[in-house]
């Protein structure tokens, strides 16, 4: 019993110096540190990184941060590069997404707020990042792809018989 009283004393001082929770100001730091440019717009962030994009909002009390960068116009893209995205969804691009809203498409990483650490902000950066640049091309936001059917088959569109 007296071991089993200790393990759970070393446990949670464990985890409370292990966990700190991640807070807006604790997130302005961790950007200002990646980025080339960062500017404060009430409750979000903009910056750039080798002049491309980035929005960070954030809702501490909802507990939710995304971090976005807008990539193309939904009009300038064909039903192709929309269709391969949402293959890269599931294969490609791991931790953020390709989103259409506001008809622009964007890169996006999406995570409760509290629970993140500095090395998932920083990496979430990289993976918006590189989706974004890759969009169009190999669809991914890091090295790894996911097994599967990576590439969009074309169905073949029924005839349509016209009567005479």
């Amino acid at each position: 019993m007296r071991n089993l009283f200790l393990l759970l004393a070393i446990l949670l001082v464990f985890d409370v110096v292990h966990s700190q929770e991640m807070t807006s100001k604790i997130l302005y730091d961790i950007i200002e540190k990646e980025a080339d440019t960062v500017k404060i717009k009430g409750n979000s962030y903009q910056f750039l990184i080798n002049d491309v994009g980035f929005i960070c909002v954030f809702d501490e009390n909802a507990n939710r941060m995304r971090i976005i960068s807008p990539i193309v116009k939904r009009e300038e893209i064909g039903e192709e590069e929309l269709l391969n995205a949402m293959v890269a969804n599931f294969h490609s691009v791991l931790d953020v997404k390709y989103a259409l809203s506001d008809e622009v498409i964007w890169s996006v990483f999406i995570h409760p707020l509290r629970e993140l650490s500095e090395h998932q902000i920083q990496d979430a950066i990289k993976q918006v990042y590189a989706a974004a640049l890759t969009f169009g091309s190999s669809y991914s936001s890091t090295g790894m792809v996911f097994p599967g059917n990576t590439r969009k088959k074309e169905k073949q569109k029924p005839k349509i018989l016209k009567k005479i």
